[in-house]
């Protein structure tokens, strides 16, 4: 055999070798699924404005102060009204207390309508309301109304704390 012809014969079993070589690196791949998942729980918050009767001379006074609540999406939740701070008041008759006499109190009631028909408290099922998350912020108006003739009260600035819950 020539020595052509030998380099001929060697260049193509080199170039076979080299297809053989690389077609074998790239001949096999591995697959495997990786499960993802998540679980969305139900999650709640709430904030309250602030509701100002402004200055009572012995005829009833209304007032109205807006909560937001923002609930997961389809999360069920109650809104309950606690009794205030003042000495025995209780849901149904709450009590809002002089600064500098906390012998003095007026009376007044929080309402889930505007009619104040329908008392709000913290008896789930029977005095508070209920709602439905939506995923963003809801708006729920309190209706507050302190009673007419409290003549007995004595003059200045009287004020309470409610607790406002929401349970989901």
């Amino acid at each position: 055999m020539s020595t052509r012809n030998l380099f001929k014969a060697g260049a193509f079993a080199l170039i076979g070798l080299g297809v053989a070589l690389s077609g074998n690196a790239n001949a096999s791949t591995a697959t495997a699924n990786m499960s993802v998942s998540a679980t969305v729980v139900a999650t709640c918050s709430v904030s309250a404005g602030s509701m100002a009767f402004g200055s009572y001379s012995g005829a009833a006074v209304t007032s109205s102060a807006d909560l937001s609540v923002t609930c997961t999406n389809d999360a069920p939740y109650t809104i309950a009204l606690g009794a205030g701070s003042g000495t025995d008041a209780t849901t149904s008759a709450r009590l809002l207390t002089n600064a500098s006499d906390s012998t003095s109190t007026l009376s007044y009631g929080l309402y889930q309508d505007s009619s104040y028909a329908t008392t709000w408290g913290d008896t789930t099922g029977t005095d508070t309301l209920a709602g439905t998350g939506t995923g963003a912020a809801q708006t729920v108006t309190v209706y507050g109304k302190v009673a007419a003739d409290q003549l007995t009260a004595s003059t200045g600035s009287y004020s309470d704390t409610v607790v406002v819950t929401v349970n989901y």
